[in-house]
């Protein structure tokens, strides 16, 4: 039996041995290369810090294949990971380690100045230096052998209502059973190529790793310059013979619009799975008209999961006005959609989406308040003890038995006396031509709707907002629309919600 993800990497050593694991442009390295300088950062760690389920240690350093060792390591050292960006702002870099007290810090020249210049106390440790150190399998099989699969694995850090940052606990377990009923499910071999999107403080990252672990495959990390042209980047992809993506919506959105799909065959690419944001179906179609090879996977999954709660094989042409399920529950996972007396919804009726199982998060580190907001006994059973994450999403389960995402509860709204869903506005804005990606926030002190759209050209407000009603009610139709030729991304592609906020609604642009 597996007590730790890192155990992967063990197997993945010894069944396939010299074959390439990971690379990144600069480094290559084989799973057996993988193991042994994992080893090595880890006996270096065990020689100079703290280490166990309750010292977690941080990985600062660029995207690339040196902080795949960074993590390795620190699992054999019998720490949890903690994956950070290699940008983040110095204010959140302070209260980030401010909340997690790690036992150490792995990082190289640059992110050691960055830390002294905010004063961290805590070990900062070179990588290259960890790298090299002595190996002592005994003492790393000795670590290894005290790890129980119901320790953290990895905890990664979400954005809190606050301002201050969560750090999501998962456990050795979830990352387990998640990475078996991935590759159970999808078609991945020893033989598949995957192109790596996400940034490691993603946790799409968990799927880029252990699946390639588990089943013997490659990754490559696919350079970020990349995804500012999208042409390049499928050219990549071809140049590369990627087979596997799993990428968030809005990268897909904008190699869909580009054109780059009509003029760069990608034979190798069989499947796509997102996951992050809502697909539009727009887009989505366009890659299955130039892409009819792949399995198209919409996945769903909060942070406080091992990557996905749920998942829905795309199997035919969804319309602009159909939604996109997010299907059925993964593998040791259930799906519990509540109404507010906390009783299960009918089909059809609207709910919040609460789910449970090995893949559910322990909660969030060092704020036991926070997750007992959150992380809650399940109002189903009376009997024992079960832990549920309410997401906070809203859902309905439909007559097929796939659930449908309607949006976030925070994010539905009442506006004078009707209640509204900004979801709706903004896939109904992205249904017209000329509108590449849409999103709607509202504005509460003014009481309206500001919808930002990225286009290529200019927009008539008016003739645009007199298109909207053919999709949804008056009422729902925005006061303000932002135009603009490219939208804020944050560090994992997704759509800068809180950035457009500040700059547009509430610094009054």
């Amino acid at each position: 039996m597996m007590n730790s993800a890192v155990c992967l990497l063990e197997r993945a050593a010894e069944k396939f041995g010299g074959r390439t694991a990971f690379e990144d442009g600069t480094l290559s390295v084989s799973f057996e290369e993988l193991r042994r300088l994992s080893r090595r950062l880890a006996a270096g760690l065990l020689s100079k810090t703290r280490t166990g389920g309750m010292c977690p240690v941080i990985v600062y350093l660029p995207k690339s294949v040196k902080s795949i060792i960074g993590f390795m390591g620190i699992m054999y050292a019998a720490s949890p990971y903690v994956p950070i960006d290699y940008a983040i702002p110095a204010a959140r870099l302070e209260k980030t380690i401010e909340n997690l007290k790690p036992s150490a810090v792995i990082t190289d020249e640059q992110g050691a100045e960055n830390l002294r210049k905010i004063g961290v106390t805590t070990d900062v440790l070179l990588f290259d230096g960890l790298a090299s150190s002595a190996e002592d399998d005994e003492r790393i099989d000795r670590a290894l052998s005290s790890v129980c699969d119901l320790d953290p694995a990895y905890i990664m850090y979400t954005s809190g209502s606050t301002g201050t940052p969560k750090g999501v606990t998962v456990s050795h377990r979830g990352v387990i059973d998640y990475t078996e009923w991935v590759v159970d499910t999808f078609p991945i071999t020893d033989k598949s190529i995957i192109g790596m999107q996400s940034a490691f403080h993603f946790d799409n990252s968990v799927f880029d790793m252990f699946a390639a672990l588990y089943m013997g495959a490659k990754t490559v990390i696919i350079p970020e310059v990349l995804f500012m042209y999208p042409e390049k980047l499928t050219e990549y992809l071809a140049e590369e013979k990627i087979s596997v993506i799993f990428w968030v919506p809005t990268v897909m959105i904008s190699v869909a619009n580009s054109g780059a799909l009509e003029n760069v065959p990608l034979p190798d690419l069989k499947l796509i799975l997102f996951a992050g944001e809502v697909m539009p179906n727009t887009q989505l179609n366009i890659w299955r008209k130039y892409l009819p090879q792949c399995m198209y996977v919409n996945m769903y999954g909060p942070t406080e999961s091992t990557d996905i709660a749920t998942y829905y094989v795309v199997d035919r042409e969804y319309g602009n006005n159909e939604t996109l399920p997010i299907g059925v529950p993964c593998a040791n996972m259930k799906a519990l959609i509540l109404n507010d007396n906390n009783e299960m919804c009918a089909v059809g009726e609207q709910g919040e989406l609460c789910i449970c199982g090995s893949g559910i998060a322990m909660g969030y580190w060092n704020a036991p308040d926070i997750s007992d907001k959150v992380f809650v006994q399940n109002p189903l059973n009376k009997y024992y003890h079960e832990r549920i994450y309410r997401t906070g999403d809203l859902v309905y389960k439909n007559e097929e038995g796939n659930i449908i995402f309607i949006g976030r509860a925070d994010s539905q709204i009442k506006l004078r006396g009707n209640r509204i869903e900004l979801g709706d506005i903004e896939a109904a804005a992205a249904a017209v031509d000329g509108v590449k990606s849409a999103c709607a926030l509202f504005d509460a002190v003014k009481q309206e709707i500001v919808l930002f759209m990225e286009t290529a050209e200019q927009i008539n407000a008016r003739k645009f907002k007199m298109t909207l009603q053919g999709y949804i009610p008056k009422y729902m139709v925005p006061a303000r629309i932002v135009t603009m030729e490219k939208f804020p991304h944050t560090p994992s592609g997704k759509i800068d919600r809180v950035g457009l906020r500040k700059t547009y609604i509430e610094k009054g642009e």
